[in-house]
């Protein structure tokens, strides 16, 4: 063999090797940490059950999010929670996302694919990342000692007796066991709870701590007798 071919040859066998190299190093990245990948999207793409998605965090603007359907078989795509509180859903269109948990969003979502596109779809929707904008706003008064609007803050599940908190604490004739918690409904009606706090703070009955919604209003009545 002479000189100019054997030169020839390993020049070829380079150039081989370097276009064979990318491939290589993507078959060895393991999925998840592939570039244009969160770890949540990760997870969403390996999620197959419903009954595993978050029903705890109340999502809110500015929230951006994994989410597929197992039956389409695709890689999961990014929503973003819009100031509106909706999430531009691919197929359906827009759908309420604010106050809702990543669970809920995918129920809500479920039948409306149903309806048209799927004998059956498994929603899956992952939180991505968390937005820094505050949830919105609650109103309180009454026996307090800071009355006015109170922003839900992003990073938290935001619950009366933190409101409590956030506005003084209560006011040296407050009924602590009979706030009202008043909240509009989906037709626009508005509905009270009666919230008895000691049992959360006193006896430590963390469940009777509901967790506010934006514009939910909390009144503190006064005690009828005072000593």
């Amino acid at each position: 063999m002479n000189l100019p071919t054997f030169r020839f040859i390993r020049w070829t066998i380079g150039m081989l090797l370097i276009a064979l190299a990318p491939a290589r190093a993507q078959q060895a990245t393991p999925s998840a940490e592939r570039p244009g990948r969160t770890e949540a999207s990760a997870v969403v793409a390996a999620t197959n059950s419903m009954e595993v998605l978050d029903s705890t965090r109340r999502l809110g603007a500015g929230d951006r999010l994994s989410y597929r359907v197992v039956q389409e078989r695709r890689e999961p795509v990014g929503l973003t929670v819009a100031d509106s509180g909706e999430v531009e859903v691919p197929l359906i269109g827009r759908v309420r996302a604010s106050g809702r948990t990543c669970r809920e969003l995918a129920q809500a979502i479920r039948p409306l694919l149903e309806k048209e596109y799927f004998v059956n779809a498994t929603v899956i929707i992952g939180l991505d990342a968390v937005s820094a904008k505050a949830r919105g706003r609650v109103y309180i008064s009454g026996q307090v000692h800071q009355q006015g609007p109170i922003e839900i803050p992003p990073d938290e599940r935001f619950t009366l007796s933190k409101a409590i908190l956030k506005a003084g604490g209560f006011a040296d004739f407050a009924n602590r066991r009979k706030i009202k918690l008043v909240r509009k409904n989906a037709s626009g009606a508005a509905q009270t709870t009666i919230v008895d706090l000691d049992a959360v703070t006193v006896h430590g009955d963390l469940d009777k701590d509901p967790e506010l919604l934006p514009d939910d209003t909390i009144i503190v009545p006064e005690k009828f007798v005072n000593f």
